[in-house]
This record gives structure tokens, sequence and C-alpha cells, in this order.
């Protein structure tokens, strides 16, 4: 695996089998479905709940974009969610509810490359975004439906029991092998108390249980990024709630937006690199503020521009402005205010000491352009056009573990008169 994926942009689509979808209202899913298709063709056809078969479409998505699908869940519905690169693609798969909040990542549980995920979904709208996991061209194939539709891909089926040898065939939680919990009995009262934690490797802990009394929404994290963990998460019954690969760098976070039921919850782990490393397990009680905090700080959505969240304010950009600043692994915030249309241009130099990336939002939170790596530099470079107004722009470092000067030109350009 590769920490070095990119995020969004801009995408060219091609709907497949019927005419290009209409696109989705502003705001949607915290604005990343502005540009969207309807994966059924309009909203009124986009309901997995009452789906006949399988919904799929087909995008050319082009460098570090993305290609965002939407869809309609009228009922409390099992859902697949599928993305599947053609030839050599190699796609990544996120899930956002209505709000923006990420419900679900992946990038290689569907096999041979393709990202695939199953959960419970209430109802409401929901959006699925397809990027390329190394920023290369890729045709792909977005795929929603009910888990007894077709499925669009194979499957995961290299997860290791107990260490060994033989493969875990995804779609269930071994209830019978775990010898780990997060804590002796329910684990309500930790999450009370802040959370609980477990430091144990995928050799040691294939499988983990906890025990909830009360309905809880919950978020799970596992890091260590020289292991590359997974995690999945399964009820008693062996129902699958969700998963994730590669949340954040390497390591993985789930967080589940609504309250599981009362029961026995199984978390299966493994690990992409090495399963002998010890790998930190955090259960805590999902907080919806904390986790727009996170987005913002890894640059994937916005802040608001109301002062609750540190913008540094840099006025009207009149031709050219230079700002030097100490960046690192959490995204820092420009804001610019432009007086007319025309061309937005933003370097970020880091001359070798460094590898800076630069995300662009417009004033609504709709993400106007993305770059990481400007030729053959490790140096950025985004261009973009824009209209009258305010402008904020995110500046951090690839690798979270990078802290070093970057200096960010803004330049902007009218159309002659």
């Amino acid at each position: 695996m590769n920490a070095n994926k990119t995020k969004i942009a801009f995408l060219a689509t091609v709907a497949l089998g019927f005419a290009m979808p209409a696109l989705a209202q502003d705001g949607l899913c915290g604005g990343i479905g502005a540009n969207g298709q309807w994966i059924g063709g309009t909203e009124a056809t986009s309901d997995v709940s009452t789906a006949a078969a399988a919904m799929e479409q087909m995008a050319l998505v082009l460098q570090s974009n993305e290609y965002v699908a939407l869809f309609t869940v009228s009922a409390a519905t099992d859902v697949r969610m599928e993305a599947e690169g053609r030839g050599t693609g190699d796609p990544i798969m996120d899930v956002r509810d209505a709000t923006g909040n990420i419900i679900l990542s992946d990038d290689d549980s569907g096999g041979n490359g393709a990202a695939r995920g199953e959960m419970m979904l209430q109802p409401g709208s929901y959006c699925v975004s397809m990027k390329s996991y190394d920023g290369a061209p890729m045709t792909g194939f977005v795929r929603v439906g009910l888990l007894t539709h077709e499925a669009l891909t194979d499957g995961i089926t290299d997860v290791p029991i107990d260490g060994g040898d033989e493969p875990y065939v995804g779609g269930s939680c071994d209830m019978a092998a775990i010898t780990t919990r997060f804590s002796d009995g329910p684990v309500d009262a930790s999450l009370a108390a802040g959370g609980a934690t477990l430091s144990v490797s995928a050799d040691q802990a294939p499988f983990i249980g906890f025990t909830l009394t009360a309905a809880t929404s919950v978020s799970l994290t596992a890091e260590n990024l020289d292991a590359d963990p997974t995690i999945a998460i399964y009820d008693s019954f062996g129902t699958y709630v969700a998963e994730n690969d590669d949340y954040d760098g390497l390591n993985s976070r789930i967080d589940v937006t609504y309250p599981l039921e009362p029961g026995e919850y199984c978390v299966t782990l493994g690990a992409l690199t090495d399963t002998t490393l010890p790998i930190t397990l955090a259960l805590t009680t999902y907080d919806a503020a904390a986790a727009m905090v996170g987005m913002y700080e890894r640059g994937e959505a916005s802040p608001p521009m109301d002062g609750s969240y540190p913008i540094t304010a840099l006025g009207p950009l009149a031709t050219r402005l230079r700002q030097d600043a100490q960046i690192s692994g959490m995204t820092t915030w420009y804001s610019v205010d432009i007086a007319e249309a025309g061309i937005l241009l933003i370097e970020a130099v880091a001359n070798a000491e460094g590898d800076p990336t630069l995300v662009l939002f417009d004033d609504f939170g709709r993400q106007v352009g993305f770059n990481d790596d400007n030729g053959n530099s490790l140096d950025s470079l985004l261009t973009a056009r824009v209209t009258t107004g305010t402008y904020l722009v995110g500046v951090k470092q690839l690798d979270d573990t990078t802290n070093s000067l970057v200096r960010i030109l803004f330049e902007r350009y009218v159309a002659a008169k």
C-alpha cells in the first residue's frame, strides 16, 4: 500500500446504459454531491430500497480527480456499494451520508484492486465517490444495490483466521474465535469515560469483541502505519456493519454514525504489510463535531468561515500575494477574496524539504481544485476558474511526519478587455 493517496478534484463521466444523469442538488453530502450524478438517472429512480436490480454507472476519472454517484434509501436497507477499475485501474471508494460524514471507506475489499462495502443504511441520501489509487487516469464502474443483487466484484478472501494460512472469506466474523475484548463486561462505561483501547497484532487478535447494553454510535480506529491495518465490524448474527482501510494515511477508521443496537459485536483486524506489529485500537463514542474537525484537518472538507475554526484571512487578492508558513500534516487554511471572475493560480513550494498538497474550495463548501506533485517535483500547482466571492485554500504535507517551511504563491488573472 502507498500512503501517497491523493484526494478529490474534477471529473469527466460517461453514463452506462442510459443518458447522462441529472446533477444533484447543491449542499448534498456536505457539498461533495453538488456535481454528482444520480446513479439511477434521477433522484426518483435512484432508491436502492425499491430497486429491482443493482444500479451502475461508468466513469472516466482524470488525473487525481473524483467521480461521485448519488442514491437514496427509503427504508432501512442492507446495501452493497462497489467500485471497480478496468484493466490495471485501482479505485478508492468513500461513502458519505447527506451531511458529508464518511461512513465507509475502502480500497481493496472487492478483490483484485476493487473497492467494496456492505452496510445497513437508514433512510436518506448518500454519495459514493470513486478516485484512482495512484492518481492515474482510470475508467471505472460504480455499482450500488441490495445484498441479493448481483455483485460487481468478487470480494476479499485474504484475511487470515488466527494468523494461519487458511483464508477467511468475508461475510461474517467468527464469534467463537474471540479471545480478546475491549472490556471484560459491557463497554458502555468505558465509552462514557472516553473510550477503550487495545494494543494487539493481527496475528494475536484477528477477532475482537465488545458488548453494548444501550444503543450507541461508535468510532473505531486502528493505528500503525508500518502495519497498514484493516478493520471491519459485524454483529453477533454475522451481519456486516462497516469496514475500512486507509482512512488517514495507512491508518484505518470506522465511524458508525447511527446507533448500534444493544448486543454483541465483533471486530476483524488485519494488517496488509506486517501482521506481527502491534496495532493501537481505540473504540469511542462517535462525535459528529469531532469527525467534521478531522475532515477539516485532513483537507477533505472546508471549515466554516464563522470564526469557529482557524482560517488566515488574506483579504482581497489584487494580482499577486506571497505567504510563507510552517506546514505540517494538518491542513493550514487561508481565505482570499476575488473581486471579479478570472483564473486563480496557487503554488506551494517546499524546495525538496517536504511534499505539500493544495486544495481549493468555494464559499459554499464545494471543492474547486486539488493538486499534488506538479510536474516532476513534489511541489504543487493549482489553477482554477473562479468567480466573484471568497475562496478557501488548504495546504498540508502529504507525509504526516513532515513539518517544513512552505512558500505559497497566489496569483489572479482576468480576461483582457
